[in-house]
């Protein structure tokens, strides 16, 4: 499926425009020595390396995704306006999930159906289990016929199974008649995007391509010429060629029907006039009804580029003519695994749509050559190793923040995040954690140990944070020089690293009063008489005790009662989100087991939390975790939890506010406090929260709230991504960081303790004068002193 780019028109070429496609072939463009240097044969790291250094590659990124986002969201908002509720995007993605879901489930059945109905139509359908037996039938199949020249519409799943190359090595030129295809073909290029071939690329770049196929100077700028010389070039292909290749959007199985979805008029050439037609689509393309593909339509477009629908709208049901053949290979490569899988078989409802690329953080700053193998985004993550093997995967897959964006997008829901990590899971296995991961890791997971190594380390470290609160890349001197050292300078660099606490949260609060351990207190007209536990997470407790004494500060000014289990470890979601599940898993008990113990032992209404990243990985990940390791007695005492766990914003939003209790807070005019709101990804994409810090900063607080550009978009944080990947990391930070400095504001806020760490050290190494606080600090400074 080929869309406009709607968001880029000046600076990139644009599909729609487009009618007709080529006969130059990409031999006579690019030289052997130029195809060794393009992104079809590097590996990941020169992929990535070349992205990085790009900068047509991330502008055009960088103007279309804000400009899809809008697009996406206007169309859905007015379907939804025109014909009600039924047609909103939630319930559409439903309806079409329910659809995917029972085609999945009833596959046999299905492609024996639809194999019937093609084959009345006098269709072929072959079922080709890998790409080698697909190429080899489309390959057979030309030399039956003594077919030299195959014309292809946009098809992925020929992207997939490498038909170009597998014809071309044996003497049949295949050319691309998607314009953007066409392009990347001629510069021997994979496709960047699955809707958008060559959104990485600027109509500067186009024409010279296009100078150098014809070999006559074509204009850099007129997108106008550019597309005429394409039509001129491609018109004698549709009519000479003996195969016509296209892909398919759905496969109907009620009436074997084929619905191919495209903005350019080439899919309707290369379907109806060589003799021979081969659709190539992958047997999750099956629907079971023309009302199922009826909504994907609905969906599909609008979720790929924002438009309302696509320009053309094709249904194939057999030949185009009596004295024509139609082929339908239905291909596995993988799918099957995928099927038998209970979590994976949930990606074979993707309509390739690329909503998960558009909305990914980290692809718009690498593109789809780094961000992916053939399927790019965070569902060419998913699918990748299956049908390319998991080395194919394992580099791309560290790019990912797990800001779980793209699962909030999907047309049909497919839990990309949890897949990802999953796939992630696969890497450790069979690669290895890295060794300093490792040991970090199986040290966290016992709490004795845990707590000596912060213990030790918080002393340790004085050379390098000289009693800051940072660990600054100037304070390393000679020492940066040092093997074990220098990768934490190189760290230190972008982003001042924070100081481990000399004095823990578990300490300080223990030096109080012994009202945290037991009991509640008296009741007090006025206050809010609950109990809370609260779980403060490993970076709140040994990084940012004073985050934690800033909510428990808030809390006792209207009453509440916070008892603080000293046995509290880390939750296990560093862990998690490197692959490392065993000790996850041992984390993950270690965790329900101390909480279960502080309800029974204070009676407490309530978790509560400040990290909505802990929020999330309990109520959330852990279901998972206990599911897939069928601990079924540990998953029910998760969700015998889960009900009573609340983030901080939400418990002041949901609790404190309804109840009618005021907060003590001093009086100030708006305009001498001015603040700006970074939604952290697990708060506004996991949990949902949007409007409950912003409640407690205007209604409670009344400062001067202005919102940034991008408030939820991803800060670039990532947990170890940004170790892992510190040039994309960087990037998102110092796209965050002027977004707030761009609202005048003089503290930036958020509710999580790893965002608020990266953006935090980031103004810091850059010197920005920007305090950087959790939302509880910032109420917590608002407090009448006692």
């Amino acid at each position: 499926m080929e869309q406009p780019q709607s968001s880029s028109q000046h600076d990139t070429l644009q599909p729609a425009q487009v009618a007709l496609t080529g006969t130059l072939t990409p031999q006579q463009v690019v030289t052997e020595e130029q195809a060794n240097t393009t992104h079809e044969h590097q590996p990941f790291e020169e992929r990535l390396t070349h992205a990085l250094h790009d900068t047509n590659l991330q502008g055009a990124l960088k103007r279309f995704a804000p400009n899809w986002r809008a697009s996406r969201l206007q169309v859905f908002q007015q379907e939804q306006e025109a014909y009600g509720d039924e047609f909103s995007f939630a319930n559409l993605r439903t309806q079409l999930r329910q659809a995917k879901d029972d085609a999945i489930e009833h596959q046999e059945e299905l492609v024996a159906r639809f194999t019937s109905q093609a084959e009345a139509a006098g269709a072929v359908v072959y079922q080709a289990r890998t790409a080698e037996d697909a190429n080899r039938y489309i390959y057979e199949l030309c030399q039956r016929k003594g077919i030299e020249l195959v014309v292809k519409a946009k098809t992925m799943a020929s992207e997939e199974i490498e038909l170009n190359a597998y014809l071309e090595e044996r003497g049949i030129t295949a050319i691309e008649t998607d314009l953007g295809e066409w392009v990347a073909q001629l510069d021997h290029e994979r496709p960047s995007h699955m809707v958008m071939p060559i959104i990485h690329k600027t109509r500067q770049q186009v024409g010279e391509t296009l100078t150098r196929a014809t070999g006559r100077e074509i204009s850099r700028d007129d997108v106008a010429e550019q597309v005429a010389v394409i039509r001129t070039e491609h018109r004698k292909s549709f009519l000479t060629a003996g195969m016509g290749v296209s892909g398919a959007n759905a496969l109907i199985a009620e009436n074997g029907t084929v619905m191919m979805t495209t903005n350019e008029g080439n899919g309707r050439l290369v379907t109806s006039l060589p003799p021979v037609h081969v659709v190539i689509a992958g047997c999750d393309k099956l629907l079971g009804t023309f009302a199922d593909a009826m909504t994907q339509l609905r969906l599909l477009a609008r979720s790929a580029t924002g438009q309302a629908m696509t320009s053309y709208s094709t249904f194939i049901t057999g030949p185009s003519a009596p004295n024509q053949e139609m082929h339908i290979v239905l291909l596995d490569n993988g799918r099957s695994e995928m099927r038998a899988d209970p979590h994976f078989k949930d990606a074979l409802r993707c309509i390739r749509c690329a909503a998960c690329a558009n909305i990914c953080p980290p692809y718009q700053q690498v593109g789809g050559h780094a961000f992916g193998h053939i399927y790019s985004g965070a569902i060419g993550l998913v699918v990748t190793p299956f049908h390319h093997g998991l080395e194919a995967g394992a580099g791309p897959q560290s790019l990912c923040v797990s800001c779980n964006a793209c699962e909030t997008v999907c047309p049909v829901e497919i839990p990309l995040p949890s897949l990802i990590l999953d796939v992630r899971h696969r890497v450790a296995e069979k690669k290895g954690l890295h060794p300093i991961k490792r040991i970090i890791f199986e040290a966290m997971a016992r709490p004795w140990l845990f707590n000596l190594g912060a213990r030790l380390g918080s002393w340790g470290q004085l050379p390098l944070t000289w009693g800051s609160h940072f660990v600054r890349s100037r304070y390393f001197g000679l020492l940066g020089k040092l093997p074990f050292l220098k990768g934490v300078a190189d760290q230190a660099r972008w982003r001042s690293l924070p100081a481990l606490a000399l004095r823990p949260l578990r300490d300080r609060v223990k030096a109080r009063s012994k009202s945290y351990s037991h009991g509640k207190p008296l009741a007090t007209q006025g206050q809010l008489h609950v109990t809370v536990a609260y779980f403060a997470g490993c970076m709140t407790d040994r990084l940012y005790p004073e985050m934690g004494e800033a909510v428990i500060k808030v809390l006792e000014s209207i009453g509440v009662h916070v008892v603080f289990p000293q046995q509290q470890n880390c939750c296990g979601l560093p862990a998690l989100n490197s692959g490392d599940r065993r000790n996850g898993l041992r984390m993950a008990k270690q965790t329900i087991a101390t909480l279960e113990q502080s309800l029974e032992e204070s009676g407490a209404d309530y978790i509560l939390s400040g990290s909505t990243s802990c929020v999330v990985t309990i109520i959330q990940d852990y279901l998972r975790l206990f599911e897939d390791f069928h601990e079924t007695t540990w998953l029910k005492r998760t969700q015998a939890l889960a009900d009573r766990v609340i983030d901080f914003a939400g418990f002041m939003d949901r609790v404190v506010i309804p109840s009618g209790v005021q907060l003590p807070v001093r009086e100030e005019k708006a305009s001498e406090v001015v603040v700006t709101y970074h939604d952290s990804c697990q708060s506004c994409n996991c949990l949902g929260l949007r409007s409950e810090a912003r409640h407690v900063l205007q209604d409670l607080l009344h400062v001067d709230l202005r919102e940034m550009a991008q408030s939820d978009v991803c800060c670039g944080f990532g947990g170890t991504t940004s170790i892992e990947q510190p040039e994309v990391a960087e990037r998102l930070l110092n796209n965050k960081l002027q977004n707030a400095e761009e609202t005048g504001a003089a503290i930036l806020i958020a509710d999580n303790p790893g965002c608020l760490m990266h953006l935090r050290g980031g103004a810091d190494a850059k010197g920005k004068r920007l305090r950087v606080l959790h939302l509880a600090e910032v109420v917590a400074e608002r407090l009448q002193e006692e």
